[in-house]
Formats: C-alpha cells, structure tokens, sequence
C-alpha cells in the first residue's frame, strides 16, 4: 500500500512556545500510527531543530520545511539550503507551495532545481501542484496541472520520482473555507496518477503518494482520504488545532 501522509503545513504561524504546545498536544493524542502511515510537520525554520529533538525515535513521524533556496549555497541573504537542512536531519521539505509560486515567483524550471537538490540530500519532496480559480472555471486545470509536472518532474528517472510525495492543492480552495468534492479531487488525483504512468510506468505510477490540499478538516478528512488515488494531505489552517489535525490524522486508510 501506497503511504497514507496526513501532513501539516504551519506556514507563517505560531510562537515558539505555542508551537510547542501545538505540537506536544498533537504527539500525546496521536499514538503509534500504522506502518503504511507518516505524518509529517512542515515547521517555520526557528523551529525546525527543535521540533525534530521533540519528536525523536517517534515511529513514522517527521518534521519537514516549508521551503529550500534552489542554489547550494552563496550570498542569499535570509534563504535556506538543502544542505542547512540536511546537517540538522531535516526528512521533508515542500517544495512549489502555491503561496511561493505567486508571492515570490518560483517558476517551474526553479522548482525542478529545488526538487533536484532535497533528492540529492536524501530529503524527500513534497512537490504542489494544481491550479487559480481563472483555470478551474476555464475548464483547462488538466492541462495546467501537467505542464507543472511535466516541467518539475519529468526530468527524473523511474527511482528518483517514487522518492518524492506530490501534494494537490486547487489555489482556489486554499485557505478559502471552499473544498474541492471529494469527486473532484479524486478526478484530478486520478489525472496526476495517469500522466505519471504515461512518463514512469504504471507499476511507478502506483507506488507515488499523491495528497489533497484545499480547506482539509477534521469533518472533511474522512471522505476526501477515502478515494482510491487519494492518500492523506496536506493540511493548513486546521493543523494549527491540536484536536482538529488528531481527527484528520485518524482519517487516514
């Protein structure tokens, strides 16, 4: 069975000591999750080290960044490197979010570089895709979506792209209280799943982690998660609640 990932995605969020407690309550309530399950924290960056320590042995739990700079290293004032990351044991980083596609101009040839970079750190890429409102109502966020992964992506070869976990997001869902149906998002996993069958193989295909991203809660995780080509998400807002991200956590195949 595909991994089955409830991961969180803190963005620009929480103090020090309310992460802290955010994650202390979520770690006492979760338990051991299954060995086909992880779940994943993409932490802001003070926190990351410490995050990780708290965490420790934790059975297929793992703390994530938000983001990595696409140069190796160099005179990137505030950015952050693969490397950094790697030295303090970091697993995971998002990569291509929508907010750092539209805020800061990451392209698709930039993120194909960020993608190349965590693979070569052993840090898995959890790359976002998907498509604005403009496109949805346009009828084209088929296309849209492949072009993001054709341009990110299809550089890799059949071992390089099972190593990364591709996370869903409709933009106009985001952050919007709107959620994709669950018909919806299984029509567009079913897609991303099909294109990548046609470049890899349908046996590659099959062993990729594909996770909705869109207003996730815990009254919705249950039925998203439950489509075939669904396989958990990637939770903003309601990973901000202990209770809340417990509940999608529990949603999990």
């Amino acid at each position: 069975m595909r991994k089955q990932i409830a991961a969180a995605n803190w963005k620009m969020n929480k103090t020090l000591s309310e992460g802290e407690q955010l994650l202390k309550g979520i770690l006492g309530g979760m338990g051991e999750v299954q060995e086909h399950q992880q779940v994943v924290f993409a932490i802001p960056y003070p926190y990351l080290l410490k995050s990780n320590e708290s965490i420790g042995a934790k059975k297929n739990t793992f703390v994530a960044a938000q983001n990595c700079h696409h140069k190796t290293s160099g005179a990137y004032t505030g950015e952050v490197s693969v490397d950094m990351l790697q030295s303090i044991c970091i697993k995971y980083c998002i990569v291509g979010h929508s907010e750092r596609r539209e805020y800061f101009s990451e392209s698709n040839s930039m993120l194909a570089d960020k993608v190349n970079l965590c693979l070569s750190k052993s840090i898995v890429p959890i790359f976002c895709c998907g498509e604005p409102l403009n496109v949805r109502e346009a009828g084209i966020q088929n296309e849209f979506v492949q072009q993001q992964l054709q341009e990110s992506l299809f550089h890799l070869d059949a071992d390089a792209i099972q190593q990364v976990v591709i996370a869903y997001e409709p933009i106009w869902a985001i952050g919007t209280g709107k959620t994709a149906s669950s018909d919806q998002a299984q029509d567009m996993h079913k897609h991303i799943r099909s294109v990548l069958a046609k470049q890899f193989g349908q046996d590659v295909a099959g062993n990729i982690s594909i996770l909705y991203g869109g207003s996730v809660k815990g009254s919705n995780a249950k039925e998203i998660f439950s489509q075939p080509d669904v396989d958990g998400g990637l939770v903003g807002g309601a990973s901000l609640v202990a209770d809340e991200f417990l509940q999608i956590i529990k949603s999990l195949k």
